[in-house]
């Protein structure tokens, strides 16, 4: 019995790493492909930090950042994957929220009241095309002047690889984890082109976010499970937790 992973590349070879040394088989269905944007910085005005909800969004316009003079600044990234992908990148200061935007926010509110950061800085928002929430928008009625632009997209993929099909057809998918909205719409979406969508639905979906958990009960997923926290260690209990409950 495998575990299907739907995390887009690079990361999900890390996650399925991850799973692997907890003793799980993994199949990889990565469901979004990752296409960075062309960045072209016209403002004229001096950045006060850089933040990013994906690592994805560094990856982007890794090859630009020294030139643009980004690795100078104090970046908030929304997690410890993000920030992790920073500091390879070249940072050296970066601020670590939560695990999602709302946190992000906020530790980018507390940094100014805590006088690590003015209140009237601009921040240069480096987001992908699609945007569950607008984070410039919240950050601008906080007194923040923010610059967004958009770095990469994510492009839905809207086949299964071969042995996942098979796998659903026999059976040997026991759960399968989901990282974000778009990527869970992905995942049905596939489903149906292939025809599995029953069998898909039919086995524990763990979710990194209740905002991803609503996609699939949507969809009609009985067995939908939400991590504790928007972290992957808490993801992988979540899986745990379905797990034991099936063998139950």
């Amino acid at each position: 019995m495998s575990i299907l992973v739907t995390r887009p590349d690079p990361d999900n070879e890390e996650t399925a790493d991850n799973l692997r040394a907890r003793g799980h088989a993994v199949l990889l269905a990565p469901v979004l492909k990752f296409e960075p944007v062309a960045f072209h910085d016209e403002s004229e005005v001096g950045y006060g930090a850089v933040i990013v909800t994906s690592a994805n969004a560094i990856r982007a316009v890794a090859p630009q950042l020294r030139d643009l003079g980004l690795l100078e600044l104090p970046l908030f990234a929304v997690g410890e994957h993000t920030a992790n992908v920073a500091r390879d990148a070249g940072f050296t200061e970066v601020i670590v929220a939560g695990g999602d935007a709302a946190s992000l926010r906020d530790k980018v509110v507390q940094s100014a009241r805590d006088k690590l950061l003015k209140t009237k800085s601009t921040l240069l928002y480096l987001a992908g095309a699609d945007l569950s929430r607008d984070l410039g928008g919240e950050l601008g009625a906080e007194g923040f002047s923010v610059v967004t632009q958009t770095a990469y997209r994510m492009a839905p993929i809207k086949i299964f690889p071969r042995e996942v099909c098979e796998g659903f057809a026999a059976h040997g998918i026991e759960a399968v984890l989901h990282y974000s909205r778009r990527s869970a719409r992905a995942f049905l979406d596939a489903a149906r082109n292939e025809g599995v969508e029953i069998s898909a639905l039919a086995i524990p979906q763990c979710c990194l976010s209740e905002n991803v958990a609503a996609v699939l009960r949507d969809a009609g997923a009985s067995q939908v499970l939400v991590a504790a926290t928007p972290d992957e260690n808490a993801l992988f209990e979540t899986l745990e937790r379905a797990l034991r409950t099936r063998l139950a």
